[in-house]
């Protein structure tokens, strides 16, 4: 019995939802009857643009350059967020280094500011963007996996170093174990953030993606084209999200990666 009644609410809930998309997308519909073209696209003339994008072979090239882009900088940042949170670990002398001069710089500057800096630095290319994105997710990832350092039962690990007092035994065996909720949640938070530093840092410093994609529509006036820029990026979000991120989560995550 309780189990329909949970099935019931959750279909209640879906409903709702896509109620309030199906609201959103009238809204929408007919706000843009009253407004030229060029201000606010209807949603079919956006889809139009969708379909067009996709029918340019250079789009999906734009496409793949920022997806391995956003996969490249994850990859680089968790690495280095949490070699960053391990170290004072093994050497607790660098720990008010890392938590109270490294953490403190690189959460409080602006974002733009390291998008405008790579920019100038490293001109346009690819590593302008891979700059970019991996400088401001590495706080992200050293907060969640240091708190996962924080968290570390002190017993157990006094019981693995008197069975071996290898470091990276100890790293392999014990600790990235005891780790990954938090290295989940950090995945999550950084997926999320790596898409909209991708998009800004390719609007001044690529030449390929789908935040040049999105400046090409914009220099040419064409709303519906940002319009349908963005619907494709929510969609790989979305599916990324729920193909790849979700089940990670779940499967690693535990209640602390929630």
């Amino acid at each position: 019995m309780m189990k329909r009644s949970t099935v019931k609410y959750s279909l209640l809930e879906r409903g709702i939802a896509d109620a309030g998309v199906l609201a959103l997308v009238l809204a929408w519909y007919f706000a843009a009857r009253s407004l030229p073209e060029y201000v606010l696209p209807g949603p079919q003339v956006v889809l139009q643009s969708v379909g067009a994008l996709f029918a340019d072979s250079s789009f999906l090239l734009y496409v793949a350059a920022t997806l391995a882009r956003v996969v490249v900088s994850i990859l680089v940042a968790m690495v280095l967020g949490s070699a960053l949170a391990l170290w004072p670990h093994f050497v607790p002398s660098v720990g008010p280094i890392i938590h109270e001069r490294v953490l403190p710089f690189f959460s409080a500057f602006p974002a733009i500011g390291w998008v405008l800096l790579a920019a100038i630095w490293f001109k346009v290319s690819a590593f302008t963007v891979l700059f970019a994105q991996v400088v401001i997710l590495v706080p992200f990832c050293l907060i969640n996996v240091s708190e996962g350092v924080r968290a570390f039962d002190r017993e157990m690990l006094e019981m693995a170093e008197s069975f071996t007092r290898r470091r990276d035994r100890l790293l392999v065996r014990i600790l990235l174990p005891l780790l990954l909720p938090y290295l989940m949640a950090a995945l999550r938070i950084s997926y999320g953030v790596a898409w909209k530093i991708a998009l800004v840092a390719e609007l001044f410093g690529a030449s390929s993606g789908l935040g040049f994609s999105m400046l090409q529509a914009q220099v040419n006036g064409d709303s519906a084209g940002v319009l349908a820029n963005c619907l494709v990026i929510v969609a790989l979000f979305v599916l990324g999200d729920r193909l790849v991120i979700g089940p990670l989560s779940r499967r690693f995550g535990g209640s602390n990666g929630e």
